[in-house]
């Protein structure tokens, strides 16, 4: 059996949640967890109380849903905001739980 998916992980700015959001049910995800992060990189530290949180998407999805929501990241968001993301291949119990197949 296998049980291997895509992780997609996205840490951005508070201000744009709604819109990670969309994006992340748009290319059907059928669910996310976030929570703040916080943290010190490129542009410093980040997460204080005037700018807001920073925050950690997380979501389990087929690797095309996982290009297509990059894609859409990276025409309207790596440039102007503090966006960052990745993905991994993780191996998940109840597979077709997380997919749309």
């Amino acid at each position: 059996m296998n049980s291997s998916i895509t992780l997609l992980t996205i840490i951005t700015e508070g201000i744009l949640k709604d819109e990670i959001i969309a994006i992340i049910l748009k290319h059907g995800a059928t669910g996310y967890t976030y929570s703040r992060a916080e943290g010190h990189g490129s542009r410093g530290n980040r997460a204080t109380d005037w700018e807001g949180p920073n925050l950690r998407f997380e979501s389990l999805v087929s690797q095309t849903t996982a290009e297509n929501i990059l894609k859409d990241l990276d025409k309207g968001y790596f440039e102007s905001y503090s966006v960052v993301a990745w993905v991994s291949q993780v191996d998940v119990l109840r597979r077709e739980k997380f997919l749309k197949e």
